[in-house]
This record gives C-alpha cells, structure tokens and sequence, in this order.
C-alpha cells in the first residue's frame, strides 16, 4: 500500500510541472511584424506631406533620418511616381500617383472607418450623438454618425449635405481655401432658421475667431432646438480634412453643458487626429490630468488654420 499511494502522489505531480514549463503561445505573445525600411519610408512621406516642397536635408530632418537613406527612398519613390523632385531649385514634393490613392481611399470609406472607434468612445462618454463631416466642394457631407441611443433624434444622416455657412459646417469653411471662402460669401445665403446668420461681414468676421479659438459652438442655425459643439480633425500634413461634432437638443444642452463637452470633443479630435498622422494633436492637459477647460464659450465659437499640403483623404 505504501508503495501504491508513493506512486500515485508521482503520478500526480507530473501534469503540474509539465504545465508549469509549456511555453506561451503564439497568441500569448504580442508580436511585431513590422519592417523598419518601410516604417523609414512611411515617415519620409509624412515629413514631405507635412512640411513639403522642401529640399532632402529639411525632409530628412523632419522624417529623422539620416540624408543618405532620405535620398534613397526618395529616388525609390520618383521611380513610381510618388514623388518628385525639382532640381532646378533643389526641392522635393509628392507626385500625382497619390490622387490615386486618396480617391481610393475616399471611395473605400478609409477616413470613415478609422473615425467609427472615436466616435463611439466620445459617443458612450457624452450620451450624445456623434457625428463626422467633411467638406465637398461648395457644401460639407456628413460621413459617418454614431447613434448613442436609438430613440435619440438623429440631426444628419450619412450622405447628407449641407451649407457651409451655418451649423458646424462653418468649422470646415473656416479652414476652406480662400477662393472657397470667398465663392461662399458671394452667394446669398439660404435661412434655415431664425438663428441663421446670413450676412456675409459677420460670417467672414466668424471663420477668423474659429481659426483662432479651436473649436465651434452653435445653436438652432440648421436645425431648431439642436446644439452642436464641433472640434477639427487633421491629418499628418496639419490639414483639416473633418469636423467632429456632438450634437443634442437645447433641452439637454442647456449652459454650461456645451461648455463643459468641448474638452471632451477637442481630446476625441486629436485623438482622431493623431491616428491620421498628425504629431502636433494633442488634448491640452493640466498637472491633475483632466481636461482643461478653455475659455469662456459664446454659442458661436470656432477654430481654424489655413487651407495646407496634399491629403489623401481629399
């Protein structure tokens, strides 16, 4: 019996060192399948969208990189057309083979999809609905919403456009080529609500506190009752290519609830941002780590920078 019992107790300890020694699996162990020379390139490309034309000591700087392999990837990229070089006056900048692929990228939904997982965060934080535009042309187009609720009343739906000059849409002219700005104004401008504004001095006045002040406030200009607070989103050459916008009815948006969501939606903004590129985005933060609140919100508030370099998004 003794030896019986010294048996199974051997018995019994074996499966517990066999699993302590089973290697992770290929699950268990986060890899990296990332390959340097194309990650050099990628920031090349960043760097030339971001701060180009500019000659290869300037993009190599910006790209971190040494000018021997700046040179060398961008030789690389003239081959196949995406880029090309002015050796006149020493500059390099994006060729034409990349309308390509941001015509493809717009019509595959590319700037939609990477928005969708922010827009559901800010959309879960707010308990609001949450909304992506961009501009075409003459008019902003609203391209992707996240509905927080159902039974919450929708304000756009995808597909829909809108004037630039009232609503959230006004970020986007704000950041609009001047010829765009100016073609805009021009027209007369459709009232779609008593708190519309229509006149051309006081909306040119407007784009230049949004550029100034980061970010948009408006109420009832499109839609009765309906607030919106709208943050813009950049891609990695620092131009805005969307507005993101929450937007609620005034019963739920009474002051200072607007005021108190634009941190909210500048962070998502940047976030959204930083994940199309651009470096420089960054939700402003105090020691605490919350927030900060900025300054003191009027219902018509905006943000802005000029029109800037080539985006593949439009």
């Amino acid at each position: 019996m003794p030896t019986s019992s010294r048996t199974k107790t051997k018995s019994k300890a074996k499966p517990k060192a066999k699993a302590a020694a089973a290697p992770k699996t290929e699950r268990s162990v986060q890899r990296d399948y990332s390959i340097a020379a194309v990650g050099r390139a990628l920031d090349l490309l960043e760097a030339l969208a971001r701060v180009g034309p500019a000659p290869l000591a300037t993009l190599a700087e910006a790209a971190r990189c040494t000018r021997t392999a700046g040179f060398r990837l961008l030789r690389t990229l003239e081959a196949r057309g995406f880029a090309i070089q002015d050796e006149a006056r020493g500059i390099w900048r994006l060729g034409a083979r990349w309308a390509v692929l941001g015509r493809a990228a717009q019509e595959q939904g590319a700037l939609a999809a990477a928005a969708m997982p922010v827009l559901a965060a800010l959309g879960k934080a707010t308990g609001e609905n949450v909304y992506l535009r961009v501009r075409d042309g003459m008019e902003s187009e609203t391209i992707a919403i996240y509905q927080t609720d159902p039974g919450l009343r929708l304000y756009s739906q995808v597909g829909q456009r809108r004037a630039l000059h009232a609503g959230p849409g006004r970020l986007l002219l704000a950041h609009a080529p001047e010829a765009v700005q100016t073609q805009v104004l021009a027209q007369r401008l459709p009232r779609f609500t008593p708190a519309t504004r229509t006149d051309p001095a006081w909306i040119a006045a407007d784009l230049q506190r949004i550029r100034g002040r980061g970010y948009l406030v408006t109420a009832d200009e499109v839609n009765p009752g309906a607030v919106g607070v709208t943050a813009p989103v950049r891609d990695a050459s620092g131009q805005v290519v969307a507005a993101l916008t929450v937007s609620a009815p005034s019963m739920r948006m009474r002051p200072p609830r607007p005021r108190s969501l634009v941190p909210q939606v500048l962070e998502a903004a940047a976030k959204l941002s930083q994940g199309l590129g651009d470096n420089a985005a960054a939700a402003v933060k105090p020691a605490n780590g919350e927030a900060q609140t900025p300054p003191a919100v009027r219902w018509t508030e905006g943000e802005g920078a000029a029109s800037g370099p080539h985006s593949i998004f439009r």
